[in-house]
């Protein structure tokens, strides 16, 4: 038998028993193809969604949040005990390294610092340069520009919101205190709603690109906001109620005072000023847009470092601080309970809400969480940081949730160091 026939052979026995794997295009076109035509993206849960999460900018256009200057690097001070912490997950207790890496996890990226260093950082399912959404994680980016204007004493929150924005009046908005909108109680019937269509906040969505679109589909989130006409279902200032709509107009708000689009703003007064190491982005699907809401895209290493501002080590990223420490006090001690008084299943621990943080707990904790599984907990007394990010796994969404579990993680580490 000639060389050239068993060359042949081998070839066609070799690529027979073992196919060829997709190429990465290859394989983002499959997951872009996957994508449904008839509703909006963030509704493939699965694959597809833990690869849309860390792959908008493929998908969608972007806006830029500038870095600038040196980057701050953070120290590693790795704490191995980290990972063998014991959490409850639905099939027992499970080390936490365990638990990250298991198929019971959607875990995407976790990472801790404390009093300014990395103690412990895992990436199960993604590479540590990429830059995930981190969904309404993106709110108190948003508030933290409300904060940094008021010590500036350009705005005032005791102020209505058509104050600044004389296109609010004869609007739902009109006659609302700006403090009402960060602490989500304007009484606005226009709360969070992600299947009705038809629903104020679901129409919102879809103006600014965050929710199902086509043709005839409203495409100016000003203007809809603007001539917002849903009716009140309470006085303001008395009832918690959770809408990206309030965050919008606090951006709104920002883009006034400050004469920038909402992500130039983010990027001269935040990101350029803490020393990070990537620019960030946010997806920005309609007329250059950026969804306020929720759309941050940024390295989790980078969102630690916002986390940073509002800890005693601040200074490891920016000197002078770029929150102030009334801002700090304000948020741990100035809330509203009562807002909360008729919300159930609360976590155990939670006081207040405000500034768009959904809680802030008795051990001084602040969080925010977003919509499928993403966070940031910052605790300036025991100078921690927590930022993590997940993923649904399935229609069911069958997963053991990750928020509840770093949860778990923050109570144990803070326990340990009282």
């Amino acid at each position: 038998m000639s060389r050239a026939s068993l060359v042949t052979i081998f070839l066609t026995t070799f690529f027979l028993a073992a196919p060829l794997e997709a190429s990465p295009s290859d394989y983002a076109r499959k997951q872009i193809e996957n994508l449904p035509e008839d509703d909006i993206w963030w509704t493939k849960n699965g694959e597809t969604m833990l690869w849309s999460f860390k792959n908008l900018h493929t998908i969608f256009p972007t806006v830029t949040v500038h870095r600038s200057g040196a980057v701050k690097e953070l120290e590693a001070a790795i704490d191995e005990s980290i990972g063998s912490i014991q959490v409850p997950t639905k099939l027992g207790n499970a080390q936490l390294d365990t638990f990250l890496e298991s198929d019971e996890s959607t875990a995407i990226s976790v990472l801790i610092l404390h009093k300014g260093r990395i103690v412990f950082e895992r990436y199960p399912r993604m590479k540590p340069y990429e830059k995930p959404v981190h969904w309404s994680v993106t709110k108190v980016m948003v508030s933290s520009l409300v904060a940094i204007l008021e010590a500036e004493k350009k705005l005032n929150v005791e102020l209505s919101i058509d104050h600044y924005i004389p296109e609010l009046s004869g609007s739902d908005f009109e006659g609302v205190k700006i403090i009402n909108i960060l602490d989500m109680a304007t009484g606005i019937n226009c709360p969070e709603e992600y299947i009705d269509k038809s629903a104020c906040y679901y129409i919102y969505s879809s103006t600014i690109g965050d929710g199902y679109w086509d043709d005839h589909s409203p495409n100016n989130p000003y203007e809809y906001v603007s001539k917002l006409d849903v009716g009140k279902y309470t006085d303001q200032g008395k009832v918690y109620d959770y809408s990206g709509v309030n965050t919008f107009v606090l951006g709104w708000l920002v883009e006034r005072v400050t004469g920038l689009q909402l992500h130039e703003a983010v990027s001269e007064m935040i990101w350029s000023k803490m020393g990070a190491e990537a620019d960030a982005a946010f997806f920005a699907p309609r007329y250059g847009v950026p969804v306020i809401h929720g759309g941050l895209l940024a390295r989790p290493r980078d969102l630690a470092r916002f986390g940073l501002l509002f800890t005693p080590s601040h200074n490891v990223v920016s000197e002078p601080p770029l929150i102030t420490e009334l801002h700090i006090k304000n948020l741990l001690h100035q809330g509203r309970p009562e807002l909360l008084a008729n919300q159930k299943n609360l976590p155990e621990g939670v006081k207040h809400n405000t500034y768009q943080w959904d809680f802030v707990f008795e051990d001084g904790t602040l969080y925010k969480g977003g919509w499928a599984g993403q966070g940031i907990m910052v605790n300036p007394a025991h100078d921690y940081v927590f930022v993590w990010n997940s993923y649904f796994k399935d229609n069911d969404e069958s997963e053991t949730k990750l928020t509840p579990i770093m949860f778990h993680v923050a109570k144990n580490l803070i326990r340990e160091k009282n």
